[in-house]
């Protein structure tokens, strides 16, 4: 039992719908099969109708939609054989209705070809392509060939047709509930992956973001380290590589924090952090303002800009000062010397993602000789 339990468990909600859904149409088809087998009142009728209803599970069996199992599916010759043998019970229907002359066996010999029709637009001509038109055709060759009269012949158009048609439209809604879970399936299965896709841009840019900075900050170090062991500052020199090997320390806890998720960012300690960063430059930044007039929910994103932007400043100009505003309405990092534009690597366009997620917006400024970031924390 608990092998038959974990088979179902391990289906998707789509694959358990289409089973549902096959099992039901085909107990509903054999339902119907044995009420005709019982309902044409004669030996000889019910073993045709029995024998054309075998042919019509096996025919339904075949089609991939309804199959039960997979032993039967996409297998042509049984669709093959199924049909022949309803197109053979139905004949022999029309030929027995036609050479009785009795009046009891002919009503039973429509009944059961008329049956037998039912069964083929239930089980084959409802599966399959131009299916209103092959139903209008089998109903008149129906009425043709069991109709006496042109009333009879009328109405037994009429009655193929419409019942026919109620089998073909529950059929087509069948359909149509599996396409739409198969849809929906599809659509969870999709809405996975772009979350999957998602969550690798944003720890893509988040790793530039850590990264950057601390790796920009090294390299600055190492070499105005270098210069001054040149110049024969030693111990600058040495005080140098151990803030190098500090900040090397400190990007790989960050690094550790990143990959567990648990990363966190403070926009005090960045404002000091870019300081400390672009002095190491003869960069002078002035600060305007207090980070505590930064609205709380704005902190973090906060911090993103003052660290992103600092890494720019330090990789893509020559500054000598910068000035960095903060405001309970926006911020700005402005700095004189810039060397080009930023391209596509300089994690602007991930900051813009940043400040969008949380309803601000970035305004980005540059002349040949003034490159600045704003941001409005509220978009107008």
């Amino acid at each position: 039992m608990s092998r038959w339990t974990s088979w179902w468990h391990e289906l998707s909600a789509a694959a358990k719908f289409r089973l549902y859904t096959g099992a039901t149409f085909q107990f509903a088809l054999a339902v119907v099969i044995v009420v005709m087998a019982i309902t044409v009142r004669s030996p000889w009728a019910a073993t045709g109708v029995v024998l054309a209803g075998i042919a019509a599970v096996l025919a339904v069996e075949v089609r991939a939609d309804f199959a039960v199992t997979s032993l039967l599916a996409s297998r042509r010759w049984v669709q093959v054989v199924a049909v022949a043998t309803l197109v053979g019970v139905w004949i022999a229907c029309a030929v027995a209705a036609g050479l009785s002359g009795d009046a009891t066996t002919d009503a039973r010999m429509r009944l059961t070809g008329i049956y037998v029709v039912m069964l083929i637009v239930f089980s084959v001509v409802s599966l399959i392509e131009y299916k209103w038109w092959i139903l209008l055709a089998l109903s008149l060759v129906t009425g043709l060939a069991f109709g006496t009269s042109p009333a009879t012949v009328l109405g037994g158009v009429l009655l193929t047709f419409v019942a026919g048609a109620l089998v073909v439209a529950t059929t087509l809604l069948t359909l149509w509930g599996i396409r739409m879970v198969d849809e929906l399936e599809h659509a969870k299965v999709v809405e996975a992956e772009l979350q999957v896709a998602e969550e690798r841009l944003r720890f893509a840019r988040d790793l530039h973001d850590v990264v950057g900075r601390g790796f920009s900050a090294i390299a600055v170090k190492s070499e105005l380290a270098t210069a001054l062991s040149r110049s024969g500052a030693s111990d600058r020199a040495a005080a140098e590589m151990d803030e190098v090997r500090s900040l090397a320390v400190e990007s790989m806890g960050q690094m550790r924090e990143l990959v567990r998720g648990y990363r966190g960012i403070d926009l005090t300690s960045e404002v000091a952090g870019a300081r400390s960063l672009l002095a190491a430059v003869d960069c002078r930044l002035a600060v305007e303002g207090d980070p505590a007039a930064v609205p709380a929910r704005f902190h973090e994103v906060a911090a993103w800009v003052v660290r992103e932007g600092t890494t720019n400043i330090v990789e893509h100009s020559a500054a000598t000062a910068a000035t960095l505003a903060l405001g309970a309405a926006g911020m700005s990092l402005r700095n004189n010397r810039p060397r080009g534009t930023p391209g596509q690597q300089s994690g602007l366009r991930g900051l813009a993602e940043r400040l969008a997620a949380v309803g601000a917006s970035l305004e980005v400024l540059s002349s040949p000789d003034r490159f600045g970031l704003e941001i409005r924390w509220e978009k107008s």
